[in-house]
């Protein structure tokens, strides 16, 4: 977590000075090489915490103008510069506002004044368990409409992907596969697919969405837990593919003919791609290969000029004890039963 601390006066830069080193922060005072909307402007565009020491009213104001969503924003703390109390303003749970918060109040002495309504209560919050877990939040409206109704001493049902038939749609869904009859469910994604793809020399990113849409709404798979995409390396400067990872802000991996040769599976062969490339599979091998020995979810599938397949590493998530009943862990097939705190993991 990258902190940035600003002060305004001479003891709370003492302070600032303080906490930056056990953050491995960095600390300015304001006036003194910058000003308030500059360094603010800065620090919430590059960081991802910003920690004012001094009134909470300047720290308010000064963000007011970059204030987006609780998606995009970064955690903002407020400390005295007594160094007594330790208060999250901006981005509590998904921007670790309040971990951080706790964090400090532990190591300072400081009394940490947390006021989302979640924790106040003791309820699962949504938000945090797929911060931690690494799952996407589909929905954000969805996700606060969760813990209003946690907050209102509503159940929870919460359905992990196991292979298994739903028999009723749950509030809340932790998995990969698409379910085109629900309505309600809140969709937690896990980023753990790796989108292997072979394409023609020219080939266009209208192209290869194009592709990429059809395939995995054949197989309905969720497209927001393609977390990378993989290919050949002679493929890795393909201006269209590139373009396409650009759009959709993920990376790019790319390995040699050798290399792909070496991964243990079974994959469809064709001997024409092995003459252009020296390899009898492009998109299988790269996405397993990407995906460390993850599982082939979905084999070739080609349109026109491209080629794809998805692979998945193995994913789990970890429930807190207090939730589950005692249960730390679930993984998918998990069945925990019903638990305190108003959540069922059906």
């Amino acid at each position: 977590m990258t902190v940035r601390l600003l002060a305004f006066t001479q003891k709370g830069m003492e302070l600032a000075r303080r906490l930056a080193a056990e953050l491995s922060g960095e600390a300015a005072r304001c006036g003194e090489g910058c000003t308030l909307d500059a360094w603010t402007a800065d620090a919430f565009a590059n960081a991802d915490a910003l920690v004012y020491v001094g009134a909470a009213g300047i720290a308010v104001r000064a963000i007011a103008p970059y204030v987006q969503a609780k998606t995009l924003d970064p955690a903002v703390l407020v400390i005295d510069e007594q160094g007594a109390y330790c208060i999250p303003l901006l981005s509590g749970h998904l921007g670790g506002a309040n971990e951080l918060a706790l964090a400090l109040a532990a190591a300072f002495g400081m009394e940490p004044v947390v006021t989302t309504a979640t924790d106040r209560n003791g309820k699962w919050a949504v938000d945090v368990f797929a911060k931690k877990n690494g799952l996407l939040i589909r929905d954000m409206e969805k996700a606060k409409r969760i813990s209003a109704d946690l907050l209102a001493g509503k159940e929870i049902r919460i359905k992990m992907e196991d292979g298994k038939e739903a028999q009723e749609e749950p509030d809340v869904y932790i998995g990969l596969l698409e379910h085109p009859g629900w309505r309600r469910a809140l969709y937690l994604i896990p980023k753990t697919g790796v989108l292997g793809i072979g394409c023609r020399k020219g080939v266009s990113p209208k192209q290869i969405e194009e592709a990429v849409v059809e395939t995995l709404e054949a197989f309905h798979v969720c497209p927001e837990c393609i977390g990378a995409v993989a290919t050949i390396d002679r493929k890795a400067e393909e201006p269209g593919l590139l373009e396409y990872c650009r759009e959709k802000g993920i990376s790019l991996l790319s390995f040699s003919a050798e290399e792909l040769s070496e991964v243990e599976g079974k994959f469809s062969s064709s001997e024409f791609v092995r003459q252009v490339t020296g390899i009898d599979n492009v998109c299988e091998r790269s996405a397993v290969k990407a995906s460390k020995g993850g599982k082939l979810l979905i084999p070739k599938q080609k349109k026109d000029q491209v080629t794809a397949a998805l692979a998945v590493t193995e994913w789990s998530v970890e429930f807190e004890e207090s939730i589950c009943g005692g249960h730390g862990s679930g993984k998918p097939g998990t069945d925990d039963g019903k638990s305190p705190g108003g959540i069922r993991i059906l």
